[in-house]
């Protein structure tokens, strides 16, 4: 199979006096009956691979199902008179959302639970399922959620009376995925954002209880091809914030929650390159703006003024701050310093820092917090320790641990190790790596080491707590996170310095990470695999044509891997909202710069490593013909007899399959496929 050659249609574009040959353009039309073939048969391979591999893919399945807890329970959060939170049963794919009415949080233990969402009652009958928003009206009588059945980004919102558990008639199509749902605060409107046919965030519609949507009202269109549109709502339940945002401009509007018939205000016009967040606080609205400050600062405004600001705490170059959390008592700020995410509390114009006893940590606050609370909830986790929610008294500062995650079976955090390393890149730049390994697993040398990275959109990839990596360490494997440039984790010139013209940054921040951790004896070429997904698969899709021969396998999951063809078609989702990101490839700098490092574009006659991809035919974000079309190139020209196979989800998007132990399922035969180039 890795020789069987996939039928070719000549086709071309010609761009700026370059001629591009897609052979395989045709792959695009999923309507052609052939393509489903081609994807099926790919499958068929797939499975003719895994086969052999069953016993190890099984062995490590069951071990991470049995890191699965008999129960899993979120540390309740207050809203109002009641607490909410969900809870996972051992034996169960999707989580229970569920609510006890309670004084305070020692009156838990005796409260009554009342379920309000039970995704598991929901997914019968059906092989995909994913629910996201969850929205409470303000006197906790309605959920408004959200619920998708096929992986797109187009979910319909359905209302349920919590005091007849029963549905509404109010069901609206074509919601958008994330940050699209807000309750008025009389509990008579919801706000929410729509899609184009493109899957285009674009839309801010207001919605009144107990009729049709297609009467609804039309309060806001964004007609900018690069902006996305969402809301949300502030802390203190006042505001709704209508936000426009492309990947470098923020526009925000604000809708009175209390008078939720009145038209949207305007805070600021957009601007090229200034970015800003808002926030309520008793009389005023805070303001995160990057203007005149790369890494963002702080200043507050009176509700009756917006263009009188004044700066909260000074500036400070070194700290990059993100999100604002205002309570009644108190405001905190999160974001990053030394490479690692933060918490502050504002002190009079200083911010104060939360410390921690590792060295290498995860920090944030639990969201949703009740405004008017007394406590502030932190989660706080790393690769050793994990996910531990502690709550902080607001006027004592008293920290007190609520829960740490569960981890079934033997679990000895002194076993293990956490460590940060940095190798220095071609141009002199230092780049993190973040280290997990088992204490043992350096002791006959250089050890199998999986590095990952991500390095776009300013994403940070943090240390995180995993009882389902446990199995992989416990054979001795090394997993590694490389912070390349393009993600977020020493600042916003570490984001801007792996973007647009300076993209290859992250692929050659990479290559240099796995060179140094070579070097150093953690590991070497035959014992060394690449991992992204998304962005995280172009990366790695770019590096096995740059340095495929530094590594043994390479994992390229829902990879964007034809990013010149994909940015030139704005009929597809996402395009035009990706040009600030990439660059525009009508722009003939762009075009070229882009062309230099696409992997589908870039894959020549040579060896290639063994290699496996995966796809979903119902994907919006990254199109099931990309990486298709990427292997059907790859096994025309690679000249090696490694091992090359795509797995196409064909029921599935960008997030793969549904229920946690078809992710597990899913994760083992990734896991076992690199295991066993590795030679177990």
């Amino acid at each position: 199979m890795n020789k069987l050659i996939a039928k070719q249609n000549p086709h071309t574009f010609d761009l700026h006096g370059d001629i591009r040959h897609d052979e395989y353009y045709w792959m695009k039309d999923r309507s052609n009956p052939e393509v489903i073939a081609y994807l099926e048969q790919e499958n068929i391979y797939y499975n003719e691979v895994m086969r052999p591999l069953e016993s190890l893919t099984t062995e490590l399945y069951e071990a991470m199902v049995a890191r699965v807890p008999a129960s899993e329970s979120q540390v309740p959060i207050q809203k109002g008179q009641y607490y909410y939170y969900y809870r996972l049963d051992k034996e169960k794919q999707y989580p229970i959302f569920a609510r006890k009415r309670a004084e305070n949080r020692a009156a838990l233990a005796s409260s009554e639970e009342e379920i309000t969402i039970d995704e598991n009652a929901l997914a019968k009958g059906d092989d995909y399922l994913s629910v996201t928003v969850q929205r409470y009206s303000k006197d906790h009588r309605y959920v408004a959620y959200l619920e998708n059945r096929d992986g797109t980004d187009s979910y319909t919102l359905f209302v349920k009376d919590l005091h007849t558990d029963e549905l509404l008639e109010d069901t609206i199509p074509n919601v958008y995925i994330y940050s699209s749902v807000e309750w008025s605060n009389c509990g008579q409107y919801i706000f929410y954002v729509k899609l184009n046919e493109l899957q285009r965030p674009y839309q801010v519609w207001r919605h009144a209880i107990g009729t049709k949507y297609t009467s609804d009202v039309l309060l806001f269109e964004e007609t900018n091809v690069t902006f996305n549109l969402f809301i949300k709502k502030s802390k203190s339940n006042r505001f709704i914030f209508v936000v426009s945002k492309s990947t470098t401009t923020t526009e925000v509007q604000i809708i009175d929650a209390d008078e939720p018939l009145l038209a949207p205000q305007l805070f600021e016009a957009r601007r090229e390159g200034i970015e800003y967040d808002l926030e309520h606080w008793e009389s005023e609205l805070l303001l995160l703006t990057n203007e005149n400050a790369l890494n963002f600062k702080l200043l507050h405004c009176p509700l009756d003024n917006f263009n009188e600001r004044t700066s909260v705490v000074p500036y400070d170059e070194k700290r990059f701050i993100e999100n604002i959390y205002p309570f009644k008592c108190h405001v905190y700020v999160t974001g990053r310093e030394n490479g690692l995410e933060q918490v502050w509390r504002i002190e009079g114009n200083s911010l104060i820092q939360l410390n921690w006893d590792e060295a290498i940590y995860s920090v944030s606050l639990v969201p949703d917090q009740d405004y008017e609370a007394s406590e502030v909830l932190v989660q706080y986790q790393s690769f050793l320790t994990p996910k531990t929610t502690i709550r902080i008294d607001f006027e004592s500062g008293e920290r007190e641990v609520l829960q740490e995650a569960p981890v079934t079976g033997e679990y000895d955090r002194e076993q293990y190790v956490q460590q940060q390393v940095w190798a220095t890149a071609a141009d002199g730049v230092n780049v993190p790596i973040l280290l997990h390994y088992k204490k043992d697993a350096l002791d006959n040398g250089p050890a199998p080491l999986i590095l990952n990275a991500y390095g776009s959109y300013g994403y940070s990839s943090d240390p995180f707590f995993s009882a389902y990596r446990l199995p992989i360490l416990d054979k001795g494997i090394i997993l590694a996170i490389a912070q390349v440039r393009g993600g977020s984790e020493l600042g916003r010139t570490w984001y801007f310095n792996g973007k647009m013209q300076k993209k290859r940054n992250s692929f050659t921040d990479f290559i240099d990470t796995a060179d140094y951790l070579i070097e150093q004896g953690f590991t070497t070429t035959e014992l060394i695999a690449a991992r992204g997904g998304s962005a995280g698969g172009l990366l790695v899709g770019a590096v096995s044509n740059m340095a495929g021969d530094r590594f043994k396998v390479i994992v390229s999951e829902v990879p964007f891997v034809d990013i010149v063809t994909t940015m030139l078609d704005d009929s597809i989702p996402l395009t035009t909202l990706e040009w600030d990101e990439w660059g525009n490839p009508q722009n003939k700098d762009d075009y070229f710069y882009m062309k230099s490092y696409s992997p589908y574009d870039n894959v020549e006659a040579k060896p290639y490593p063994n290699m496996y991809i995966t796809t979903g035919l119902n994907d919006p974000r990254v199109g099931y013909w990309e990486p298709a079309k990427w292997v059907a190139r790859l096994r025309e020209l690679k000249s090696d007899d490694n091992t090359l196979v795509l797995k196409t989800n064909m029921g599935a998007g960008h997030f793969g399959a549904s229920g946690r132990f078809n992710q597990l399922r899913e994760l083992a035969e990734c896991y076992s496929f690199i295991l066993s180039k590795f030679g177990f």
